[in-house]
């Protein structure tokens, strides 16, 4: 499963259609692999550039950010990715997110 968790700062996760990147890590079931970062082409003084972000993570299963607007989570519906909103650095996220993915038993 590729998860991808937007971040500013490669530290916190940060809202979806303001994040400059994305760290991408690819979970087996056991590990979560780093597989890249993935800078975005946002420009901050812009309003409503969650869709330069979406067409990004075309080959992930799985975003994670601090916040989504409601245009941003009906294009993430809309493009089969699960989003997961959670506030944290990076690493936190992940965890939380694998720990809780192990424990409802998917994969």
């Amino acid at each position: 499963m590729r998860i991808a968790i937007g971040t500013s700062d490669r530290i916190n996760t940060e809202h979806f259609g303001r994040a400059k990147g994305f760290i991408i890590y690819q979970w087996n079931g056991d590990e979560a692999d780093f597989v890249e970062y993935i800078e975005t082409n946002i420009n901050l003084e812009e309003k409503h550039q969650w869709s330069k972000n979406l067409s990004t993570l075309e080959d992930c299963e799985v975003v994670i950010v601090a916040q989504a607007g409601m245009k941003a989570k009906y294009g993430i519906k809309k493009a089969n990715l699960k989003l997961v909103e959670d506030e944290g650095t990076v690493e936190e996220v992940l965890e939380r997110f694998i720990k809780h993915e192990r424990f409802m038993g998917n994969l």
